[in-house]
């Protein structure tokens, strides 16, 4: 009997330290998660402001793919440079600084889609890389922000108050 005892303490004794280590791994995934949340939010966020400045930097080539090359549906193409412009510069601020994230995330994922529809000559690359940052805005529109945002403080702000 004692030898039957003695067999399952040893082979009981590696869980408690493999339950150690699942809950050491967890704890440094929850630290490390806010610092991805962010990197995600600015790495998208610099793809779109960096093509934004491209277009302010020499608006009448912009005007003219506008009218040219792209094909945004509905919109005249001067209407439809003005709006792309002021989305890819004013959603990837919202987007470092982690303020309406989600309502950001969702309008660039948008604009991304749009992209993607309104240019016929867009690579295979290019088809990639807009897949890749559609998923970076579907990851920050569906988890969140994270710690790391304005967001978090506003909120963290109201749960105080209430």
């Amino acid at each position: 009997m004692e030898t039957v005892s003695m067999s399952m303490q040893q082979t009981a004794a590696p869980f408690p330290r493999v339950a150690g280590l699942l809950a050491l791994a967890r704890r440094g995934l929850a630290v490390g998660t806010p610092v991805v949340d962010f990197v995600v939010r600015l790495l998208v966020a610099s793809v779109f402001f960096n093509s934004g400045l491209t277009k302010i930097a020499s608006w009448d080539i912009t005007l003219s793919l506008f009218e040219n090359e792209y094909a945004v549906p509905f919109l005249p193409p001067e209407l439809a440079a003005y709006l792309g412009t002021g989305v890819e510069l004013a959603m990837p601020v919202l987007l470092v600084l982690g303020l309406g994230t989600r309502l950001a995330a969702l309008v660039t994922f948008v604009f991304n889609i749009v992209a993607v529809l309104s240019y016929p000559d867009l690579s295979e690359i290019g088809l990639k890389d807009h897949q890749y940052w559609g998923l970076f805005l579907l990851v920050t529109l569906f988890h969140g922000p994270g710690r790391l945002s304005l967001d978090h403080l506003i909120a963290r702000r109201f749960q105080r108050r209430s």
